[in-house]
């Protein structure tokens, strides 16, 4: 049996994806941005661990490391440079771009797993990392629109807001069933002559 920890690779997109829709509504146009860089922070800190050590060890079976692996390194990343980005009052424009190359991937990755049928529900994880990858690659339009009609940005965190949902949806039913799958599980050193 292989161990992964895919649903707390999970909650974190829940979590960063929830934090950028805030962000958007409440944020972009704060005066004092600041406080939004430690909940960008963990989450691309915990982003790039975890992506880095999937995408290294390959724990999972087959394509799986490279869809949640790579994904969430690329994820964690962004979040990550936005975190520094917003502490130091840089621009977010080169964020943005990179969040573009991001998105596409994640949107590639969302359309091969709904082709290759690779996870129980591979449509509503499909469209789960289609519509993430499009919050990247349409970052750098939306960073000038949403700072001029609010109006945008409402609508950038709602889709947001939507996507943290379904991740939601599909993070608790994967954690339900992976504390189920693991009941019983030992490590090496507790499984004595087996």
């Amino acid at each position: 049996m292989f161990i992964d920890y895919l649903t707390l690779i999970m909650i974190n997109l829940v979590a960063g994806t929830a934090i950028l829709a805030y962000y958007l509504y409440q944020g972009l146009d704060a005066e004092d941005q600041q406080p939004f860089a430690a909940g960008f922070g963990i989450v691309g800190l915990l982003g790039l661990i975890l992506g880095l050590v999937l995408t290294f060890t390959w724990p999972l079976p087959g394509s799986y490391n490279i869809a949640y692996g790579e994904a969430t390194t690329l994820f964690g990343a962004v979040f990550f440079a936005t975190a520094i980005a917003i502490y130091k009052r840089w621009s977010l424009t080169p964020v943005t771009i990179f969040a573009f190359f991001a998105g596409v991937y994640a949107v590639i990755v969302g359309v091969r797993i709904i082709s290759l049928e690779l996870t129980k529900e591979p449509l509503m994880s499909g469209v789960g990392f289609i519509m993430a990858g499009l919050g990247g690659v349409l970052a750098v339009p939306a960073l000038g629109l949403m700072r001029k009609y609010k109006f945008l940005r409402l609508l950038g965190a709602l889709f947001l807001l939507v996507t943290a949902l379904l991740w939601a949806f599909t993070f608790y039913g994967s954690l339900w069933t992976h504390m189920e799958t693991f009941k019983d599980w030992l490590p090496i050193v507790m499984r004595g002559g087996q």
